[in-house]
């Protein structure tokens, strides 16, 4: 009996990228590694792509060379020996073709991704400008900062290519790029004056789970309720695209009419809500790619009362998945908490900023607080100037080492007294500031849970709360609402992040 052993989808995506003739397959490299880009220095550099089987390729950088024999499946990599920040300089890939890369720089890359927020560019979107956009475009040229720009892919397994390759940054390519990346990159490289890579993967009105892989979603058996709830949501996006099709024709018939057509509200397209398909399609070909860390901002679409409770338990295990999938260990993940928006009672943001306060437990990881930067009437606030620089300064204090304040107050401990319940906080040692005069935003719950709006004054580098109904205090919180009116700060000016003391995390 003859078995024939199935060609893994893989394997197979592997031998047509050479074409049916694989023998007559010109060396070829993936599209992260191209002229004007950014080696991670002081790590072996990775070089790898796909030739003929048996094919001898030669890489050379910086006068150093190392060569590789082509597998059978038709793929090639090597390391090249660490090298410290500079460039530019050429690197050749010789085999029976020859490719020749200009301009490379050794710096630090920096893996930029999430939904519209991280997505929204220099530009702006429309309705949605950005702060000062014209002046940040026109000053756009960053001899040191390089960018590349994923497309937008979802696809049901992991990709080894992705079509985009690296360019200079400058008023051209930024105006289109992540302005909080950017603005992010910018400001490390005025800091620490190496040259900066940013790799833009983001999709806007997308969930966490399409961006965690599926071998990471198996692992865990707490995550496997994903999957029925995006099944409902696709189904929703689904009769969502019958109505966008009757859109489109009401569009046309008042072109027709010489009208001008309505405004619809924007729908993404249903694949990029599946589980893993993002991480397939937009994560997946940059793992090979050595890389600083990673700054990523989303959550929004995680809001929905059905799904905000998960988010607690997926966005750790996305940090934990790409960190495993990477195989650097645990590069610095710095993440933007979602800031305030009136959004609906559909949607509780809350609970959203309170399961990305808690994976601050997860080490090495930064979040950068934008709750006194938010528009409540515009999902996209204009300022991305200073998330770009809040992430900046987390950066430097986690990746590069820095003695510098870089957070906001975090929630400590919250002890019942007999004046009501004292507050302690992180991030507070030089003492805490209302912005605006009296300290907003606080409430206290007895044992029952029943939260109520109370009076707090600042003690120094604590928050006394109380409230005349709760004498017998168990419980506080402090900003909790989609948009919130909070005022607290600490004495660098960074603002202090909502939360609630409660142990479990709350559903709503």
């Amino acid at each position: 009996m003859l078995i024939r052993t199935p060609v893994r989808p893989l394997a197979a995506a592997i031998l047509l990228g050479c074409g049916a003739h694989v023998a007559n397959c010109a060396v070829k490299l993936p599209g992260l590694l191209s002229s004007h880009m950014v080696l991670e220095r002081d790590r072996p550099i990775h070089v790898w792509g796909w030739s003929d089987p048996g094919e001898k390729i030669t890489v050379e950088l910086h006068g150093v060379s190392r060569s590789a024999v082509g597998s059978d499946l038709g793929t090639w990599s090597v390391y090249l020996p660490p090298e410290r920040a500079g460039g530019p300089y050429r690197l050749t890939v010789s085999a029976k073709n020859e490719i020749i890369l200009e301009d490379v720089l050794i710096g630090d890359v920096w893996f930029a991704s999430g939904q519209s927020n991280m997505e929204m560019p220099l530009k702006g979107f429309p309705g949605a400008p950005l702060k000062d956009s014209p002046q940040e475009i026109a000053h756009a040229t960053q001899p040191e900062l390089r960018l590349i720009n994923f497309p937008k892919k979802a696809v049901d397994f992991p990709q080894r290519d992705t079509a985009a390759s690296w360019t200079a940054c400058t008023p051209e390519t930024a105006a289109n790029f992540s302005a909080a990346a950017y603005f992010f990159g910018r400001e490390l490289n005025a800091h620490e004056h190496v040259p900066i890579g940013l790799i833009d993967a983001t999709w806007g009105g997308t969930p966490a789970e399409a961006w965690v892989s599926l071998e990471a979603i198996s692992r865990d058996a707490a995550l496997m309720p994903i999957f029925a709830t995006r099944a409902q949501m696709m189904q929703s996006q689904a009769d969502a695209q019958l109505i966008a099709a009757a859109e489109r024709r009401e569009d046309e018939a008042a072109r027709q009419a010489g009208k001008t057509p309505p405004q619809h509200p924007w729908r993404p397209d249903p694949a990029s809500w599946a589980p893993a398909w993002l991480y397939n399609g937009m994560v997946a070909p940059a793992t090979p790619y050595a890389i600083k860390g990673v700054i990523w901002y989303q959550g929004e679409s995680n809001s929905r009362l059905a799904f905000a409770p998960m988010y607690a338990r997926i966005f750790p295990a996305l940090i934990a998945d790409w960190r495993a999938q990477w195989q650097e260990g645990d590069f610095p993940f710095l993440f933007v908490q979602i800031s305030s928006f009136q959004s609906n009672p559909g949607e509780v943001w809350p609970v959203i900023r309170e399961a990305q306060r808690r994976t601050l437990a997860v080490s090495n990881t930064a979040m950068v607080v934008t709750t006194d930067i938010g528009d409540p009437d515009n999902v996209h606030p204009a300022d991305k100037q200073t998330v770009g620089a809040r992430l900046a300064l987390a950066a430097r204090a986690l990746a590069y080492r820095e003695t510098i304040e870089y957070s906001g107050p975090l929630f400590r401990q919250a002890v019942p007294q007999s004046e009501g319940i004292r507050v302690w906080f992180d991030h507070a040692d030089r003492g805490l500031t209302a912005k605006g005069g009296t300290l907003q935003g606080f409430e206290i719950a007895a044992s029952d849970g029943r939260f109520v709006p109370a009076t707090a004054r600042i003690d120094g580098s604590t928050v006394v709360v109380s409230s005349a109904q709760i004498p017998d205090p168990k419980y506080v919180r402090y900003g909790w609402a989609n948009a919130p009116a909070i005022n607290l700060f600490n004495a660098d000016g960074l603002p202090a992040s909502p939360f609630t003391s409660e142990d479990a995390m709350p559903a709503r």
